[in-house]
């Protein structure tokens, strides 16, 4: 087995780019990051391979400048699985595809039954990919030689795989969309920071009282200032849990707080002081959160049949008619069209909801081209039905 070392001195470095610039085809990259660990989403190794030059593991944190290998490579085809996942971090550096081909998003589009990469793998390869490493410390220094093995493999059948799932896409006519798809990915806007990020907290929608929000939402912004701080995972110094635990007691006390059982993480008592301050702070705040967040989305589609019989009628009738169309593509209906897209049309259709109107609504949400052409036609069949639906009830009951 090959031993692989981490490329991290400026000799080294330049070696790796010109090698690669003179390889041959498609450039298979991957990034592992410290998830769960780290407070960062930064990259701690980034992995590439092209025919004809090999593999390189990079070491981000001793790299200060990506830029000559930028240059070499970014105009060239990236090949990447699960692209979303990566383009931020590999971005943070410097490093930024013209274009992709994200093998995950294109064995979702040709309906294979599992899309993680082992899975892939081993269908078209026929090759079984441990994944044992998958959610290690890959902040961790010295990287162990069967760590830097697994992560070389990530990327070294990564081109072979994504030649397999070319040809299945073109024999199924599915290039053109895949191609769309991979566009959709790589200039997909970042998501704006949320204005009260601690409202992430897993559980928060149980928590019904302004000031127990409160409570939480100052323990969360203690404990995120000092996980960036430190660069720990927050939920590795207290766990969302122990928070919204604090939150639903309400302790009136240092002692209190302290003696909490549901109070738990490796930091929730070596840095006592800071959680009971932030405590305190909820407790006395003027500046209570409100308890529903204002919002431009639809309601959930549970309450639509009592709020807005139509708009639950045009729902249920185009999801039924997208899962038809999805069948006969044999992709999952998620790719055939975003939920969110089809909700929105459904609760505030076009005034005119023929195929032109909607079609132009859903281009407006950030459906591609191809999505359209599938299920405008279809969802505004479905619209005018649920529309005579909804009269025939009110006609039968009058």
């Amino acid at each position: 087995m090959d031993e692989f070392r981490v490329i991290e001195s400026p000799a080294e470095f330049r070696d790796a780019v010109r090698r690669l610039a003179d390889g041959d085809g498609p450039v298979a990259v991957d990034a592992e990051r410290a998830s769960g660990f780290r407070y960062s989403q930064r990259a701690y190794l980034i992995q590439m391979y092209r025919r004809e030059a090999g593999t390189f593991l990079f070491d981000p944190p001793q790299i200060p400048d990506f830029g000559e290998l930028q240059q070499a490579v970014a105009s060239e085809e990236w090949v990447l699985h699960a692209a979303s996942q990566d383009l931020a971090c590999l971005r943070e550096v410097g490093l930024d595809p013209d274009h992709i081909f994200d093998t995950e998003l294109a064995a979702r589009l040709l309906g294979m039954p599992r899309v993680g990469l082992a899975s892939v793998v081993e269908e078209l390869l026929d090759i079984k990919l441990a994944k044992e490493h998958s959610a290690a410390d890959w902040s961790t220094r010295p990287l162990p030689q069967a760590w830097l093995t697994y992560a070389a493999l990530d990327v070294e059948l990564l081109v072979d795989v994504r030649d397999r799932l070319a040809e299945r896409l073109a024999e199924t006519e599915k290039l053109e969309l895949a191609r769309q798809e991979f566009d959709a990915v790589l200039h997909r806007e970042a998501k704006a920071p949320s204005a009260e990020p601690w409202r992430r907290l897993s559980g928060i929608h149980a928590v019904r009282n302004p000031r127990n929000l409160a409570v939480a939402r100052e323990l969360w912004l203690a404990r995120d200032a000092r996980a960036a701080e430190l660069d720990v995972a927050p939920g590795r110094m207290i766990p969302d849990a122990a928070i919204l635990a604090v939150a639903k007691s309400l302790p009136r006390s240092r002692r209190a707080l302290a003696d909490l059982r549901e109070f738990t993480g490796r930091a929730s008592r070596t840095e006592l002081d800071r959680w009971w301050t932030a405590v305190e702070r909820g407790l006395a705040s003027e500046e209570l959160p409100a308890l529903r967040v204002p919002t431009d989305s639809p309601p959930p589609p549970r309450v639509w049949a009592m709020r807005n019989p139509e708009a639950d009628a045009r729902l249920r009738l185009a999801k039924t008619a997208l899962a038809e169309i999805a069948e006969q593509l044999e992709m999952p209906v998620e790719n055939l069209l975003t939920p969110d897209h089809l909700r929105r049309v459904a609760w505030t259709p076009p005034p005119t909801p023929d195929a032109s109107s909607i079609g132009a609504a859903l281009s407006d949400l950030g459906s591609r081209p191809w999505q359209v052409e599938a299920t405008a036609q279809t969802i505004a069949d479905a619209f005018v039905e649920a529309s005579q639906t909804v009269q025939d009830a009110v006609t039968d009951a009058s």
